[in-house]
């Protein structure tokens, strides 16, 4: 029997003591706990009070916080090239957006209202820059900003109010550990296309950039996703869990984006491989893959064909780790709770399936990305070696001039 046949969604996810916060959180505060600023010393607090220094904006696709916004997220989405590239894209995506909104705003709806992956982000990011200003006093006072590609905060909108705060210092931090063309790529497409197209702005502008583009085996990730595991393996009976199969499960992709030479699968791999070593190859695992869509070949095998497969071979103790993903949204509490964890589970006589928690504000994996900008700020790099270079079958001249444009940054 599966642990979340028949129950709703939002029980199902209260008894893994995952409660869904963002449905108490609705308005974000933005200011330090009571603890955090009783301990504020009066320097910390001159610092916090001064103009920002350095920013940093954490890349992400974001998600629609309200139902109201599915459209013009799904809009926004099938209009990137980047992405999702469609023949006739400026008629096609219109009708396709329209088209698919009332399913995803049911999806939307059985999660809350909303994706909660704009309240995790200013969690992550008023943490970050409270610790940053700390250990890195040398490029403080430090200031988080999002850029979202989809919905609001838009990357573009982020740059302008970066621009207008007087931002010295820039990073692009993607908040994708893995690198991808189609997401953190899109992402620093975004940034460089708005400046190519605003040359006012790039002829009057202060900011000096630098971008983290990949941070797939950073050891405070690393960490971060092994105290997950580790919290939900225990959770099983006593009895299975030496039986437990590891799923750890990440966004797919098209065939052809992979074939170009895209690096993202083999990033997702290193991070596995880190994870596995990490529990000292404890449990049998396997890579899958979420998320596909449309009739082409993605990468597989799919997380629930994979599901299906484990119990027709009789593994029917199955643990959940989403590992591509930083925080929660409809990934993790729609497809892979809802989806497959409580559906798909019945269906196929699933014994005990549980998910491991996304990382969202767990102080380990905060804490490393506060370490991990510190030290690229320190390095004084405008991003990895792997940046400059370009898939070697891409057919988007955009990345060519983008990857130039962050490599030649002089810090």
């Amino acid at each position: 029997m599966a642990l979340f046949p028949k129950r709703s969604f939002l029980k199902a996810l209260r008894g893994r003591n995952i409660e869904p916060l963002w449905l108490q959180e609705k308005n974000i505060s933005l200011s330090c706990s009571k603890r955090q600023q009783s301990e504020t010393t009066a320097s910390e607090e001159k610092v916090k009070n001064s103009s920002p220094k350095t920013g940093i904006m954490m890349l992400n696709m974001g998600g629609p916080s309200t139902l109201d916004e599915v459209h013009d997220f799904l809009l926004r989405l099938f209009m990137d090239k980047d992405i999702i590239p469609l023949p006739a894209q400026s008629q096609l995506a219109p009708f396709i957006a329209k088209r698919r909104t009332p399913k995803i705003q049911e999806q939307y709806k059985k999660i809350g209202g909303g994706s909660p992956i704009k309240m995790w982000t200013h969690k992550q990011g008023s943490e970050m820059v409270r610790i940053l200003d700390e250990i890195s006093p040398e490029t403080a006072p430090h200031k988080y900003y999002i850029g979202f590609r989809y919905v609001e905060p838009l990357t573009e909108q982020t740059i302008n109010q970066m621009e207008s705060d007087g931002i010295t210092r820039a990073v692009a931090f993607t908040q994708y550990p893995q690198y991808s063309c189609s997401t953190t790529g899109s992402s620093l497409n975004a940034i460089y296309r708005h400046y190519a197209q605003t040359p006012d702005l790039i002829t009057n502008s202060n900011l000096q950039w630098s971008v983290i583009d990949r941070w797939p085996t950073n050891p405070g990730l690393i960490e971060a996703f092994t105290q997950h595991i580790k919290e939900e393996l225990v959770k099983f009976p006593k009895e299975v869990q030496d039986d437990v199969v590891i799923l750890f499960s990440a966004h797919s992709l098209p065939m052809t984006v992979v074939n170009r030479g895209d690096p993202y699968p083999a990033e997702v791999g290193a991070t596995v491989q880190r994870v596995m070593e990490a529990l000292n190859f404890s449990h049998p695992y396997r890579l899958v893959w979420q998320s596909k869509v449309g009739p082409l070949p993605w990468l597989g095998p799919q997380t629930d064909d994979a599901i299906k497969g484990l119990c027709s071979n009789g593994r029917r103790n199955i643990l959940l780790v989403p590992i591509a993903f930083v925080n929660d949204h409809i990934e993790t509490l729609h497809e892979l709770d809802l989806e497959y964890a409580t559906e798909l589970a019945e269906e196929c006589g699933v014994e005990n399936i549980r998910r491991a928690a996304s990382l969202n504000d767990n102080p380990t994996f905060v804490k490393a990305m506060a370490h991990l900008v510190k030290d690229h700020l320190a390095s004084n790099s405008p991003c990895s070696k792997q940046l400059p270079l370009r898939c070697p079958m891409c057919v988007n001249a955009i990345c060519g001039k983008t990857k130039e444009f962050f490599a030649q940054q002089r810090l």
